[in-house]
């Protein structure tokens, strides 16, 4: 093990330490606490049974004390160290009240930082980040090297730190919940592109992409940026870089770093010759939106990778879970889970992906933005939209029949109070040759945990048809 994470982890003996919030995240790092001798407490508002038995048993086996109810941050002032689950914002008034306390409150993700001895590669953004982050893992291991994937993508990546090596990758997706107080930028930064999302916890847009500023402001000399040139924010993100600045785009020629044009993708390198990398027919994910994510894959790796194992990744990549991931056909029928279409802009590149008009399943929790961007696109390119979620439903119905194009357009709404019934209408509502996607538009905290239970959920019921 390296010595200075052995250090830090023999600094922490003895020591009381909350995690608030147990999850994806906490569960393991409150486990990993537990076993090198903290004294450890977690924290959370709901029960063992909401959090997950198994995980609770795990936990409690390793020495750790459960704090739960409507009593749990109750304890907080007795804590030498609190860590924040990613949701928890810094405003929080119990995260306030512990620094005037003095008291270290961090993150799973900041301590990784401080004590991962490999080089980081780090992604963000509004979308496409897992998939992003999915790729240029998968091209570092198809040439051979050690990584370890994790962070946002569902994976806490500190329980890995004693197995690390100097000569490994972390390839990380971060959200604007953990970059909000992180201190430390990686090796190499990417930004997918930057869009109104998540305004239900970030007090404006500012809070937001300042957030995600945070992935380039700390970054040294020798480090590398990867930002879209076809972004505005991102651009703007340009008098952030601290070393070496690369972009990407999809339709113009790039000086420094991958652009798509023609049908194919080419990569310029600080004035070297145009490399000619990719056709567009080798890359096995459909739809305009995951090109872009191979731009941005291709331009974080460039110089780590061979272009045979770029191509590689590209003919046999089948791509992530929830991300128009086909489920199943039926009937001459095919349902698609797009569950992680969390937002209008992730709702619109879902419905490029396909040359006909659809039927799509919308609707969930409020994240506190505007759905009109994508009512264009469900005019031309939805034949049938059913909608869920108390509040988002109606929203969204608003939306579209304000809409100028909403009375010559053919689209047919219905509602639905439940993913069983919204299934079901989709079901006696297609015919063979129709395509049904799951296209939230929204969080999925109405009704689940998260949009990977609702994708789940979604799936269930399609194979259960």
């Amino acid at each position: 093990m390296d010595s200075k994470i052995q250090n830090f982890f023999d600094s922490v003996k003895g020591k009381k330490i909350a995690f608030v919030g147990i999850g994806v995240t906490n569960a393991p790092t409150a486990k990993l606490f537990a076993d090198f001798g903290a004294s450890v407490y977690a924290c959370d508002r709901k029960d063992k049974e909401y959090i997950g038995k198994d995980i609770c048993a795990e936990l409690e086996n390793s020495g750790v004390e459960f704090c739960l109810g409507d009593t749990y941050l109750d304890n907080l002032a007795d804590m030498d160290v609190i860590f924040r689950t990613p949701g928890i914002m810094p405003s929080e008034q119990w995260i306030v009240d512990a620094k005037k306390r003095g008291q270290v409150v961090t993150s799973e993700m900041e301590v990784f930082f401080d004590l991962c001895p490999c080089k980081i590669i780090a992604v963000t953004g509004s979308d496409g980040k897992t998939t992003s982050t999915t790729l240029i893992s998968e091209m570092l291991k198809k040439e051979g090297k050690t990584v370890y994937l994790g962070g946002n993508i569902g994976k806490a990546l500190l329980p890995e730190i004693v197995n690390i090596k100097v000569s490994d990758y972390a390839v990380v997706e971060l959200s604007s919940f953990q970059l909000i107080t992180m201190h430390s930028s990686p090796d190499i930064a990417v930004v997918t592109n930057l869009a109104p999302n998540h305004l239900d916890h970030h007090k404006d847009m500012q809070e937001y992409v300042d957030s995600k500023r945070n992935i380039l402001l700390h970054q040294n000399a020798f480090s590398k940026s990867v930002l879209n040139a076809n972004n505005d924010y991102t651009v703007n993100m340009l008098s952030d870089v601290n070393g070496t600045p690369y972009q990407f785009s999809y339709g113009r020629e790039i000086e420094h770093g991958a652009y798509y044009k023609n049908g194919k993708i080419y990569f310029n390198d600080y004035g070297k010759d145009t490399v000619e990398v990719l056709d567009r027919k080798d890359i096995k994910l459909p739809g305009d939106h995951n090109v872009e994510n191979y731009l941005t894959a291709i331009t974080a790796v460039w110089g780590l990778v061979s272009i045979d194992s770029i191509r590689e990744v590209a003919k046999n990549f089948g791509g992530v879970e929830h991300r128009i991931e086909f489920v199943r056909e039926r009937n001459g029928v095919k349902w698609y889970n797009d569950s992680i279409a969390t937002s209008p802009t992730r709702v619109i590149s879902g419905l490029k992906s396909f040359d006909q008009k659809i039927i799509i399943i919308c609707g969930g929790s409020d994240k506190g933005i505007s759905f009109k961007p994508m009512v264009p696109y469900i005019l031309s390119n939805v034949k049938l939209l059913i909608l869920m979620g108390e509040v988002t439903a109606p929203k969204i119905y608003d939306a579209i029949v304000t809409d100028e194009g909403y009375k010559n357009s053919s689209l047919e709404i219905k509602f639905a109070s439940s993913m069983e019934e919204a299934v079901k209408i989709a079901d006696e509502n297609s015919s063979e040759g129709d395509i049904v996607s799951l296209s939230p538009a929204c969080a999925s905290f109405d009704l689940y945990k998260n949009f990977e239970y609702r994708g789940r959920h979604f799936k269930n019921v399609v194979n259960s048809l």
